[in-house]
């Protein structure tokens, strides 16, 4: 089926699994081919290219004060490797849809992103569709899961002393925190200082989904802004995605999250995509890896009414 503006999807896999403590996130990249991700979207008039999977390199010695951060040095590694990759994709002048692997995988993604942004004289956007806001940093962090701290370390917060400096930490006005229902109290003191769009649960019940996303998008495009879109699986509702470590109640629903991602492909902005934090071992037959599959269909320009009737 020909689109009328095809795109070069480069699919990068991130294994990785050492931004939380269970056990699982690194298969995501295998369950998103074996659920079909690629010839779903080759289905739609784009081309594909499978980069194969990215790993953390040779490692070298990493430090923080805090003691409860663990996998520093692999995370640096990852870091380091994810943002090359994603840079080079980027290069090529394709679309790269990141596989994850946990959250943390963005600490190397949206950097690449911000390497290529800052090569290309464009802004830098991003859109953290997630349950959570990620803004702790290495030295805030109690539980020492670094999966939660990429968009600290995104807007050039400090902390990150052990990490590649961020390439141009992108403004706080154009990060967008979209679905976030699950925020610590450290967090959330942070959120009341901060110039990030934040639309959390609240804002989304009382103004929908449309308005606050259109409102964004607008500013990206009065920019000439590139949009870095990081998707996490506990942005959906555990009801429809329960293959996640992070399960947080009262999500986007299916029409929801959809809705997003054909307002995503209207917009024609979407420069690099992450999908992050799916974990098949908590799956039930694959259903949160197929979810995740259609909504790249949604994003790539598949319409609400040419979804399948199913006979389950």
């Amino acid at each position: 089926m020909p689109h009328p503006n095809p795109k070069d999807c480069i699919l990068i896999g991130a294994p990785l699994d050492d931004g939380q403590k269970r056990a699982g996130c690194l298969m995501g990249p295998a369950a998103y081919r074996v659920a079909g991700l690629a010839p779903s979207i080759t289905e739609l008039g784009h081309t594909v290219a499978d980069w194969g999977d990215v790993g953390h390199g040779t490692l070298t010695p990493a430090t923080t004060p805090n003691p409860a951060v663990h996998h520093l040095s692999e995370l640096v590694g990852w870091t380091r490797s994810l943002a090359d990759r994603t840079a080079e994709a980027l290069a090529t002048g394709g679309l790269p849809i990141i596989m994850g692997g946990d959250h943390a995988l963005a600490l190397g993604s949206v950097s690449g992103a911000a390497r290529h942004a800052k090569a290309a004289g464009r802004p830098l956007f991003v859109l953290w569709l997630d349950a959570h806001s990620d803004i702790h940093t290495p030295l805030t962090t109690q539980s020492g899961n670094l999966h939660g701290t990429p968009v600290a370390y995104i807007a050039g917060h400090e902390g990150f002393d052990a990490f590649p400096p961020f390439p141009a930490p992108v403004p706080e006005e154009r990060i967008c925190l979209f679905g976030i229902r699950s925020v610590d109290p450290a967090e959330h003191a942070r959120l009341l200082t901060t110039d990030m769009i934040v639309c959390d649960m609240r804002v989304l019940d009382e103004r929908g989904i449309v308005a606050p996303l259109r409102a964004f998008l607008d500013e990206v495009r009065a920019e000439n802004g590139m949009l870095h879109v990081s998707l996490d699986v506990d942005f959906l509702d555990p009801a429809i995605a329960p293959a996640v470590g992070t399960t947080v109640p009262g999500g986007a629903t299916f029409r929801e999250a959809h809705l997003v991602m054909e307002l995503l492909h209207e917009s024609g902005l979407v420069t690099s995509l992450d999908l992050v934090e799916l974990n098949p071992f908590l799956d039930e037959r694959g259903k949160t890896a197929k979810l995740m599959v259609e909504l790249v269909g949604s994003l790539m320009g598949r319409k609400v009414f040419d979804r399948p009737t199913r006979s389950y």
